[in-house]
């Protein structure tokens, strides 16, 4: 396991699990004890492992084209970037309607992270389908490991409000940027 390696896995991911932290504070600011904490984490390790496994097989079939096409993989994360962008540009002045009624289940925080993946997977494929098998299980542990660092964080902020405020303002602003940047760096390196 190389430092570079595990560096670009902790920066890939979050950087691509930033809108992440704050749904995960709003789920463990329901949780009533440690068992609906609980269900939070695991929910949470279910909906990644989903999109990890999504990733992988996406990965593995785009392995299947030429060499020379899979620089261009790095489009997808800029597609998703300018949909992200132009999202926020397009709800820039609409009010904040998402909101949580009652306490979070295993099932609906995996069903959740999994759904607001779509993301991740984008980005994920184009960089699985380039790297190595040694350096694919190097993203896979570290990506495994990040997830409980991002629950550990969730719980933190979900008793700070002033921190998850901010993040509410600013993520949705800095995620079609770093999408943007992640598809160009898998351009520039391909070629």
């Amino acid at each position: 396991m190389e430092p570079g390696q595990v560096a670009q896995a902790v920066a890939m991911f979050a950087v691509t699990n930033i809108d992440d932290i704050l749904i995960l504070a709003l789920f463990f600011g329901q949780a009533t004890g440690r068992r609906d904490a609980a269900k939070v984490v695991f929910g949470q390790y279910l909906g990644f492992a989903g999109i990890l496994g999504a990733s992988i097989a996406g990965a593995f079939g785009a392995g299947l084209l030429p060499s020379t096409v899979t620089p261009y993989l790095g489009l997808l994360p800029i597609l998703l970037g300018l949909r992200a962008a132009w999202l926020v540009w397009r709800d820039r002045h609409a009010e904040d309607e998402e909101t949580v009624s009652k306490g979070p289940s295993l099932l609906g925080v995996a069903g959740i992270t999994f759904a607001n993946g779509g993301d991740n997977i984008g980005v994920y494929v184009p960089v699985f389908a380039s790297a190595g098998k040694g350096t694919l299980v190097v993203y896979a542990v570290v990506f495994l490991v990040l997830v409980g660092v991002w629950c550990a964080i969730g719980r933190f902020l979900a008793t700070r409000p002033v921190v998850a405020r901010a993040l509410s303002r600013w993520g949705h602003v800095v995620l079609p940027v770093v999408l943007i940047g992640i598809g160009l760096l898998i351009l520039i390196e391909g070629l």
